[in-house]
């Protein structure tokens, strides 16, 4: 059996219209494939943007933290050292011009402030001496950067020049 010329004119344009279907249909899913691959690709860069964003202002915030903490911990003593704030607590008195009646130092105990675990010595101060001395030697004290890390809970003062001062001093225990 033969096939006639227009027979194969015909089967071969059907072909060709085949093999063009075929491949216009693989061309179109590999265009949307690669429309929404692209899509994909602008989220994603978006969105790495606004996370390096945030990595950024995460690291600046470490770094305050940090800075932050060094400084806080500077504020403060590694240990609170008895020997030298006692010499420090009588070189004061003497400067002032007030006695220092006694002093004895408890041992540390435990705390936290704000979050920070600190060891504190609380100490009583019997003074005595001139009502402005008093003042000044609780002054002196407020304000030495020896005792950045003291705090004055109390100031009893009592007439003929005699004053008693509890006051918690505070050791960084990192």
């Amino acid at each position: 059996m033969k096939i006639g010329r227009k027979a194969l004119l015909v089967l071969g344009a059907v072909a060709i219209v085949a093999a063009l279907i075929v491949v216009g249909m693989l061309y179109f899913r590999q265009a949307g494939d690669r429309a929404d691959l692209n899509n994909r690709l602008d989220r994603a860069q978006t969105l790495l943007l606004g996370l390096t964003a945030s990595k950024n202002n995460l690291e600046d915030q470490l770094i305050s933290a940090q800075s932050s903490l060094d400084e806080s911990s500077a504020k403060f003593p590694e240990s609170v050292a008895s020997i030298e704030y006692g010499e420090y607590l009588f070189e004061i008195a003497d400067d002032c011009n007030v006695n220092l009646d006694s002093l004895s130092f408890p041992k540390p105990a435990a705390t936290t402030v704000g979050g920070v675990a600190c060891s504190v010595v609380s100490l009583t101060l019997p003074v005595t001496g001139t009502l402005e001395n008093i003042f000044q030697f609780i002054d002196t004290i407020r304000t030495d950067d020896r005792f950045a890390s003291t705090n004055i809970r109390s100031v009893n003062i009592k007439t003929g020049g005699s004053a008693t001062i509890t006051l918690d001093i505070y050791g960084y225990r990192g």
